[in-house]
C-alpha cells in the first residue's frame, strides 16, 4: 500500500464534478488523500464533496468551484485551498472544453480562442499558480489529461485535438524544468470514454461500434478505468516518472 498511499496529500482536481474528473477524485481520496472538487458550478461541486466526505470523514473533501477561463477563479481556488488545508501536492487539470466539431477551415476565432484558452492556457496559469509552493519543497505531482487526439490528425475535431498536442509538450517542458526540485509533471491520453463530454460519440450504437471495434479491447472505457493511472502518477509509485504521456485507450492507437 505503501506505493499507492496519499495519506496527507492536498489534491485540487479541476473538471471533477463529473465524469473522469470525479473518478479522479473519488480514487485519490480513497487512497488518502484530502481533496478539492472544483468545476463551474457550486451545486455539483457540493455534492460531489459531500459524497466523498460521507465516505471518508470530514475534512477529506471541500467544493471550491471555478471557471478555468477566469484567471482570478483559478487565483481563488489555489487561495482557497491553501487556506484549507494548507498547501497542494497534488494538481490535476482534467477540465476542458470543445465547442466546434467539423473541419478547420469551418471553426471561428472565438471557437479556437476558447479551445486554446481552457484547454492550454488556463492549465498553464494554474500550474503557474500551484508549482511554486511545490518547488520550494521540493516535491509535487502535477497531471494533465489530454486526449489520445493529441497523437493524431482528425477531420471532425482537429482544434481539440492541437490543444491536446500543446498539453503534452506543455507536460515535457514542465518536467524538464522542474524535475532537479522533484516536483514531476506527466499527463494521461485518454481513449474514448463514457462521459457526458464525449456523449455524441457514444450515445449512437452504430457510431460507437464504428469507433470501438478497431481496438483489442473492442469496448468505450470507464471514468474509472483513467481513475487508476491517476492515482499511479499521482503517487510514490511513480516516483521515477515524469515528462510523460500515458495512453489509456483499450489498445486504440496502437491498432490503427
Amino acid at each position: 500500500m505503501e506505493l499507492f498511499d496519499l495519506t496527507g496529500k492536498v489534491a485540487v482536481i479541476t473538471g471533477s464534478s463529473r465524469g473522469i474528473g470525479k473518478a479522479i477524485a473519488e480514487r485519490l481520496a480513497e487512497h488518502g488523500a484530502r481533496v478539492v472538487i472544483s468545476s463551474r458550478k457550486a451545486g455539483p461541486c457540493d455534492e460531489v464533496a459531500a459524497e466523498i466526505t460521507a465516505r471518508y470523514g470530514q475534512g477529506r473533501a471541500i467544493a471550491v468551484p471555478a471557471n478555468i477561463a477566469s484567471k482570478a477563479d483559478l487565483q481563488r481556488l489555489v487561495d482557497d485551498t491553501n487556506a484549507a488545508f494548507g498547501q497542494i501536492d497534488i494538481l490535476v487539470c482534467n477540465a476542458a472544453t470543445n465547442p466546434y466539431a467539423g473541419p478547420m477551415g469551418g471553426i471561428a476565432d472565438e471557437q479556437f480562442e476558447k479551445i486554446l484558452q481552457n484547454n492550454v492556457i488556463s492549465n498553464h496559469w494554474l500550474i503557474q499558480m500551484v508549482a511554486p509552493q511545490m518547488l520550494e519543497r521540493k516535491d509535487g505531482a502535477i497531471l494533465v489529461i489530454s486526449s489520445i487526439g493529441g497523437l493524431r490528425g482528425n477531420a471532425l475535431i482537429g482544434a481539440y485535438n492541437i490543444s491536446k498536442a500543446a498539453d503534452m509538450q506543455l507536460v515535457r517542458n514542465l518536467a524538464v524544468e522542474w524535475g532537479p526540485s522533484n516536483v514531476r509533471v506527466n499527463c494521461i491520453a485518454p481513449g474514448l470514454v463514457q462521459t457526458d463530454f464525449a456523449k455524441y460519440l457514444w450515445e449512437n450504437p452504430e457510431l460507437l461500434k464504428t469507433v470501438t471495434e478497431p481496438a483489442p479491447l473492442k469496448r468505450i472505457g470507464q471514468p474509472d478505468e483513467i481513475a487508476g493511472t491517476a492515482v499511479y502518477l499521482c503517487s510514490p509509485a511513480s516516483a521515477y516518472v515524469t515528462g510523460q504521456t500515458l495512453v489509456v485507450d483499450g489498445g486504440l492507437t496502437i491498432a490503427w
